[in-house]
């Protein structure tokens, strides 16, 4: 399955290098590191449902699209472009 992630650029250099080093590929690098910290997980935590107060407004921001990660992440993109 594809997907879109993003990473540190020195947390990515570090990974692309120890695949380099030890001959795989990028992607089996983070699956072998994802499947090393489920594993070392001892319980399943439980939360609790959190409630956001809001206060005032009418609604989500113009341009807010929940169902699209990549319309999310392009307007919070543009929004740190613009500070």
């Amino acid at each position: 399955m594809k997907i879109t992630i993003r990473l540190d650029e020195a947390l990515l250099r570090q990974t692309k290098k120890l695949a380099l080093e030890t001959g795989r590929t990028l992607t089996a690098v983070i699956e072998d590191a994802l499947r090393e910290v489920l594993a070392r997980r001892k319980d399943v935590k439980t939360y609790t449902k959190v409630r956001f107060t809001t206060f005032g407004g009418s609604g989500l921001r113009l341009g807010v699209d929940l169902d699209s990660s990549a319309a999310l992440l392009e307007l919070m993109e543009s929004a740190d472009d613009s500070h």
